[in-house]
């Protein structure tokens, strides 16, 4: 069985995991796996957003500085939670990164609202105007208004104190950028929401059991064609998808031990519906015949333009660094792919 489109684009995920001792340590070890992956040819690389936990909350700041020592590679985010964030200040953010890489930036985003169980907890996070606060996907709109350039304000006549600088839009500008938005979901109504307004679909390994499905990759492909159905470019819409796979080929005796481990470990939570309609992708463990063949025969992989392979959390560099290296030079050429260098493409 042969994939239903041409594979485009082929990245990986990061939680830039670090020490709470040490995040230092952490942080420029994700910096210098993200130039590996422009070495090996990958075309983007993703990063979680993560906070009050010990992974990369701020990935503005972390693409600013991947700016400077990398040139191609896509920069994306898989995703940032915008419940936490200001539409006008995460403009700003996302400009600048995007202007000071030369146009790589991804932006992946998702919308929800306070998590926190502990309404304490809520209000030290959100402060007290959670409860009031509008969580829904006009947050996104407003921020791809603001991406776009609509103006916030009249820019009142020059009166001479301090400095002729004022903007009616949000600055940095950067071109473009507003229509690189991707949007993370897992249900059947964000997929068509998604496609509506125009976003990129991002799927991954946790998603939704809805109309009576529970099979993963069946659900995931529901919500892909659902996407599409909605979306102004139909069957041309992009659309990513991200799993865990975790290749055996090349890896040393210890690495495959600890391979094998965390797939074993993990299983057991892929076999039940959690919650409402919570349901969980397995990890995909294998050789690269085993890892090609498991894609091509996954209906949602095979409606996919762009894979995305999910690195562990609780691996260590050399181990990342293994699962890049043989997604660059055997999976990914074995389904097709060819490196961004050698097509004359980008990450974007």
């Amino acid at each position: 069985m042969t994939i239903e489109r041409p594979i485009q684009h082929l990245g990986f995920i990061h939680l830039v995991p670090f020490d709470r001792e040490n995040p230092r340590r952490g942080l420029e070890e994700g910096l210098e796996l993200f130039e590996y992956a422009e070495e090996l040819g990958l075309d983007s690389g993703w990063v979680r957003t993560r906070h009050l936990q010990h992974g990369l909350p701020s990935p503005s700041t972390f693409f600013s500085a991947l700016s400077q020592r990398t040139e191609r590679i896509g920069l994306g985010t898989a995703v940032i939670p915008a419940g936490f964030e200001n539409p006008f200040r995460l403009a700003e953010d996302l400009g600048t990164a995007d202007v000071l890489s030369g146009g790589r930036v991804l932006p992946g985003l998702s919308v929800h609202p306070p998590g926190y169980g502990d309404d304490a907890v809520n209000d030290a996070v959100y402060d007290t105007g959670w409860r009031e606060e509008d969580y829904g996907y006009g947050r996104l709109e407003r921020l791809r208004r603001l991406l776009a350039g609509e103006a916030v304000r009249e820019v009142p006549e020059y009166s001479g104190i301090g400095g002729d600088f004022d903007s009616a839009r949000v600055e940095p500008h950067s071109p473009g950028l507003s229509e690189r938005l991707w949007y993370g979901g897992g249900s059947l109504r964000s997929a068509e929401w998604a496609g509506r307004a125009g976003f990129n679909w991002l799927v991954s390994n946790i998603s939704s059991a809805e109309n009576g499905i529970t099979d993963f990759a069946e659900a995931q492909r529901n919500q892909i064609d659902a996407f599409r159905a909605q979306h102004p470019s139909g069957d041309a819409a992009r659309v990513s998808v991200a799993r865990v796979i975790v290749p055996t080929d090349g890896a040393t005796d210890a690495q495959a031990a600890k391979y094998r481990d965390y797939a074993e470990a993990r299983a057991p939570r892929t076999r039940k519906v959690h919650g409402k309609n919570t349901i969980i992708a397995l990890d995909v463990l294998g050789s690269t015949e085993e890892i090609v063949e498991y894609i091509t025969t996954d209906v949602a992989f095979r409606a996919a333009d762009d894979y995305l392979f999910e690195l562990p959390f609780e691996f260590e560099l050399a181990d990342w660094k293994h699962i890049l290296h043989q997604l660059a030079t055997e999976i990914g050429p074995a389904l097709g792919w060819r490196r961004a260098t050698e097509r004359g493409g980008d990450g974007a």
